[in-house]
């Protein structure tokens, strides 16, 4: 299996994917949006995005099976499987909000060995295979030398559907606000994983995510140097109930205040 040849053809098809969902911001009226649960939204967008990407992977690799965010495909857990958010951000693209993604992985098992993460409105396409380094727009990236929390940039995930972790969220926040140059919450995991990879932030926590949301981002971090765990520092974070991804140089710190 060729991973750098496949990796070039699935950003393309990102790419194309991208390109589609831009065309239709603005355009969604409330009566074609819908709440899978609560605040967790979806409209005609996500699902013809996702059966674009699933139409065109299946001609990349057509032996691999899907786990996809809106299902649009028999969820089928083979021993290859893309791995597909095709709206990373979907309630900042309904209110007009230009950080949103397209993210796919190539998962075998939990063994993450290709990862794609486009931005739409940025023309960022960002990707990574296993063992061969990560790239934005094919130019290599490493994640960012920041040593000390207090001199770092922190980018986290607010619940807004699931209040299980929030007060233990909410000392956390406490703590980052005060303690490091300051936190971000762009609305998006895989934008989030992305931007620690190339080094615009120096960590990334957040809880209650999915493999959708993270899949791809948590190679392309890898990939660039950085690590990535649970909140007990166990390496595979891929089932995302809670994602720490850092530069390394500050993941135990980090691991200690959790």
């Amino acid at each position: 299996m060729d991973l750098k040849k496949m990796s070039l053809k699935v950003g393309m098809l990102a790419q194309k994917v991208g390109a589609y969902i831009k065309n239709q911001r603005g355009l969604v009226t409330a009566d074609k949006i819908s709440d899978k649960s609560l605040n967790n939204l979806v409209s005609y967008v996500d699902k013809q995005a996702e059966t674009l990407i699933v139409e065109g992977l299946k001609k990349i690799l057509p032996e691999a099976g899907f786990l996809t965010e809106e299902a649009t495909i028999e969820q089928e857990d083979k021993s290859l499987r893309w791995i597909i958010d095709p709206l990373d951000g979907t309630t900042n693209f309904l209110f007009g909000l230009p950080i949103y993604s397209v993210s796919i992985a190539l998962v075998e098992g939990e063994n993450i060995l290709l990862g794609v993460v486009y931005i739409p409105e940025l023309q960022e396409l960002f990707s990574a295979t296993k063992g061969g380094g990560a790239f934005l727009n094919n130019e290599a990236i490493s994640v960012s030398k920041t040593q000390k929390l207090s001199e770092s940039l922190v980018a986290t995930g607010m619940p807004y559907y699931k209040f299980d972790h929030l007060e233990r969220y909410m000392k956390m926040f406490y703590k980052y606000m005060k303690g490091t140059r300051g936190i971000r919450r762009m609305g998006s995991a895989a934008v989030d994983l992305v931007y620690v990879a190339c080094g615009r932030f120096d960590f990334y926590f957040e809880f209650d995510l999915n493999p959708w949301d993270v899949a791809a981002g948590l190679l392309i971090v890898e990939e660039a140097g950085g690590k990535t765990s649970n909140f007990n520092g166990k390496k595979s974070a891929l089932p995302a109930v809670e994602i720490l991804a850092s530069n390394g140089l500050l993941h135990e710190a980090v691991l200690e205040e959790v």
